[in-house]
């Protein structure tokens, strides 16, 4: 079922770095190519245009509503285009996938780590700062647990260490302090309770002059949490990856803060299995962060498996 509200009809994301992704997964007609974080399907499209009738896309999410998106952007592509085939899943989880689809290696894969504008607009699920709905955070609602009953359980030390290692948050120790005391009377359960709490414990200059949402390393850093973001991805880079793509087949990867593309940098840097193709990451034209400024923190790598 998808989760889209009455007027969000339609994907409002933009693919990040599109030209540049086309053009260092050096695509060709009758590859097996797996988009691990399909979204809307942006990238895809394109993907599938250029492996052509011979070619094999996978598409892997664990949100269903995107899922929901790229199967109506990929249906408009027809006689021209090959198979494809979209998956609930983690690409933590693509060696299974390719095992229910009778597929052993890959030729191609992109991870676009970033989150879409369209589950930015989900109200249900409290991405953004001032969503009315509850604040689950996780991309999958089937399993885990939503980021408030984290904000309910975790310890105060506890919350600490999720803001700090996942949030790189400075402030870490007072909104953790501040979450504990307003819990006590009124539980933290949507997603402007959490933007105000923050807002409460950031020192008044810092709030003051702050470019962006002072609530925006928390909500990141709880994301991660709820999601196992970092887990999911050590685990793609580590043990996932280097089985399933073939030799001479390409990894590009898009991260959007310095945690994943240090864990994306350190993988890519192992020459028995790597050779990076971009020893300094490739970032958005100011052309295109003037039409979409989410992507000026998008860093793409990429690397040829030897």
């Amino acid at each position: 079922m998808s989760r889209m509200s009455g007027d969000q009809k339609k994907t409002i994301h933009i693919p990040v770095l599109l030209r540049e992704v086309i053009e260092q997964l050096d695509l060709s007609p009758g590859l097996v190519v797996v988009d691990g974080t399909v979204g809307a399907g942006g990238h895809s499209q394109h993907i599938l245009r250029k492996i052509g009738t011979e070619g094999i896309l996978i598409g892997l999410d664990r949100d269903e509503m995107m899922l929901n998106f790229a199967k109506e952007k990929l249906q408009l592509e027809k006689s021209s285009v090959g198979q494809w085939h979209l998956k609930q899943a983690s690409y933590a989880e693509l060696s299974r996938v390719l095992d229910e689809l009778q597929l052993k290696y890959i030729d191609r894969i992109l991870l676009d780590l970033g989150l879409s504008s369209d589950q930015l607009g989900d109200v249900e699920r409290g991405f953004g700062f001032e969503s009315s709905g509850e604040l689950d955070l996780r991309f999958d609602t089937r399993s885990g647990v939503p980021a408030w009953k984290l904000l309910e359980t975790l310890s105060e030390s506890e919350l600490i260490e999720v803001f700090e290692v996942y949030g790189e948050e400075r402030f870490s120790h007072r909104i953790a302090a501040q979450i504990v005391k307003q819990r006590k009377s009124a539980p933290i359960r949507m997603a402007v309770d959490l933007t105000k709490a923050v807002h409460e414990a950031v020192p008044h200059k810092a709030l003051t002059s702050a470019r962006k949402n002072p609530a925006t390393r928390v909500f990141q850093a709880l994301r991660i949490a709820a999601n196992k973001e970092l887990e999911q991805l050590q685990t793609m880079l580590e043990t996932v990856l280097p089985q399933v793509l073939k030799p001479g087949g390409r990894a590009a990867i898009i991260s959007f803060h310095s945690l994943e593309d240090r864990l994306v940098k350190q993988a890519f840097k192992n020459q028995a299995i790597w050779k990076s193709l971009t020893q300094k990451p490739i970032v958005a034209t100011q052309a295109e962060q003037r039409v979409n400024p989410r992507c000026r923190t998008a860093k793409l790598r990429v690397a040829i498996k030897t």
